[in-house]
């Protein structure tokens, strides 16, 4: 099968492996916790996994600040453990993905500890150092105005060198300077070292950011978070910088890149995605969706607005279509629980349910993230201390602006990365099963509850369910390749779209409120005539044509 064919037909199970299993009782999730669970992610019916980073790293973002690009950390196992899993998942027909993280580095990693020596070192232009700026008065200023998005402003003085360094993420994360050809020359190698291990791809961490407009120049207006970002988001050079990836080292391997791009639109993804000789990347990571309850960053909240969710859904759906394809996801390492944020805690199976058949059904290629599929949900910690997420105490210093600090920390405990980051939850023994040691991070209470090993024996369960939506995915066309066609985009309380393939049809309807609500087929639709082949409730009558909702009520029927 041709690689135009392949990724577009697979389904991908996202590893967060510090939280996914401990296989060796020292509390960290690891790839010996991976490799037993390989017949489990396999059972799933996913086609391939997508590992966030599994390497060195100090850990100051938890992985995304890598000190080694060509091996594994320690917590995690070593090199000839993840060519047990890598050899693993192929056996089992399954595809591994690696987190490719070259907007920025460690602090730690070698080329930086060179880079700060001196100014004449080799490694020096391998980062922006930068001079600052002095005031009238003498007083020593950053280079520009730009902030950090995770931790106060974007440059960090080293006095050593009378020098600044850019970090446009956390301090510790200093930016590469991929203008310059020696830093692209590693990207390469590290890319080969992967593919001719046997990886079979990349998740590419915010990609779009890693060229920076000549001179760095001060940004105005001037943002309470992320300023100059402008003069670093989906910039001209990052386009040449991956087709130069592409040319001399990706189209030599039979492999697979999905970008993450941050403040995207479909417009500028296509300049990236779409089909033909200036397709840099193959799938795009699109944020809007996740924007239905907050502005720009899921710290800053709203009322969930379903039509707002609709729309960004379906503008990507309809001006991709014929052109790229697209990549689908409700939950990932950098959001909370989406029952928590989407759904319902209180109908959690139901709007569970709801919610994985709402995007699995979409045209695209579906991410599942770890534990997504048996409903694990927020832990809304009480207190700023017992966070871990880099992105936390500075989400707090600018909330505490405007807000009293009791808000913040209530908009923090909904909305922080840490929702997402506790341990797997897989049956009701001690730690949830996931360590026989002391975890590293809470895990949820609700475990006795919500667990995996519950869920196989209960055949009506969220996790049977989304082997299930991922089964019949996999084995139907029109779940694959069908026109997308939305109805009632206005509607504020259902969600229901249309696909469309070869004389088949599949009708998704999906409630997202716990009213009781009549809904009515749209035109040209005879519920009488379609073959209910998902619903998350039992006894599915419908009166002309239509029915009274039930509390996040879904129904998916074929055409044929």
């Amino acid at each position: 099968m041709a690689k135009s064919d392949w990724y577009k037909e697979m389904a991908v199970y996202q590893i967060w492996p510090r939280s996914f299993c401990d296989g060796n009782g020292d509390g960290i999730g690891d790839l010996w916790g991976v490799l037993e669970k390989l017949d489990y992610i396999k059972s799933l019916n996913v086609d391939a996994i997508w590992f966030s980073p599994l390497f060195p790293s100090p850990n100051a973002d938890y992985g995304y600040d890598i000190s080694d690009y060509m091996d594994i950390h320690p917590d995690y196992g070593n090199l000839e453990v993840f060519r047990q899993v890598l050899d693993g998942a192929h056996a089992r027909g399954m595809r591994v993905f690696m987190d490719l993280v070259v907007n920025h580095t460690s602090d730690e990693h070698r080329w930086f500890v060179e880079s700060r020596k001196s100014k004449d070192n080799p490694y020096h232009d391998y980062y922006f150092w930068r001079k600052g700026r002095l005031t009238r008065r003498g007083r020593r200023l950053p280079p520009n105005n730009w902030s950090s998005i995770f931790e106060g402003g974007a440059w960090e003085y080293d006095a050593k060198l009378d020098e600044y360094y850019l970090h446009v993420f956390a301090k510790k994360q200093p930016d590469l300077n991929m203008a310059n050809p020696r830093v692209r020359d590693e990207v390469k190698n590290i890319l080969r070292f992967w593919l001719d291990m046997g990886v079979d791809g990349f998740r590419e961490d915010v990609i779009t950011f890693i060229a920076k407009d000549e001179g760095l120049p001060n940004s105005y207006p001037v943002l309470p978070v992320a300023n100059g970002v402008n003069h670093y988001a989906n910039r001209p050079k990052a386009h040449e910088y991956l087709k130069e990836f592409k040319r001399e080292v990706l189209d030599f391997y039979d492999c697979f890149t999905v970008g993450e791009s941050p403040m995207t639109s479909p417009e500028v993804a296509l300049s990236y995605i779409a089909e033909g000789e200036n397709k840099v990347l193959d799938e795009m990571i699109a944020f809007s969706h996740m924007e239905a309850d907050c502005f720009m960053l899921d710290m800053i909240q709203l009322p969930f607005n379903l039509v707002k969710m609709k729309k960004a859904f379906s503008e990507w759906q309809y001006k991709l279509h014929g052109k790229a394809w697209n990549a689908l996801y409700i939950e990932n390492h950098d959001h909370p629980r989406i029952i928590s944020r989407y759904g319902s805690e209180e109908y959690r199976t139901e709007s569970g349910k709801m919610l994985a058949a709402m995007y699995i059904l979409q045209r695209g290629t579906p991410f599942v993230y770890q534990g997504q599929e048996i409903g694990m949900l927020n832990i809304n910690l009480p207190e700023l201390g017992m966070y871990k997420d880099v992105m936390a105490e500075n989400n707090i210093d600018i909330a505490t602006r405007f807000l009293p600090r009791s808000t913040a920390m209530k908009l923090l405990a909904r909305s922080s990365r840490d929702n997402a980051r506790t341990p797997f939850q897989w049956d009701d023994s001690r730690n949830a099963g996931f360590t026989t040691g002391t975890p590293w991070f809470f895990v949820n209470e609700n475990y006795r509850e919500i667990n995996a090993a519950q869920q196989e024996e209960d055949p009506n369960s969220l996790l049977n369910f989304y082997r299930a939506i991922l089964k019949f995915r996999k084995e139907s066309p029109v779940a694959i390749w069908g026109d997308y066609k939305e109805y009632f985009p206005k509607d504020k309380n259902f969600y229901v779209y249309e696909r469309s393939y070869e004389g088949k049809r599949l009708l998704v309807i999906c409630s997202f409120t716990r009213k009781a609500l009549r809904f009515d087929a749209p035109e040209g639709f005879d519920l009488g005539a379609g073959r209910l082949v998902f619903a998350n409730y039992e006894s599915n009558f419908f009166i002309m044509n239509g029915f009274t909702s039930r509390p996040y009520e879904m129904r998916v029927y074929l055409f044929e």
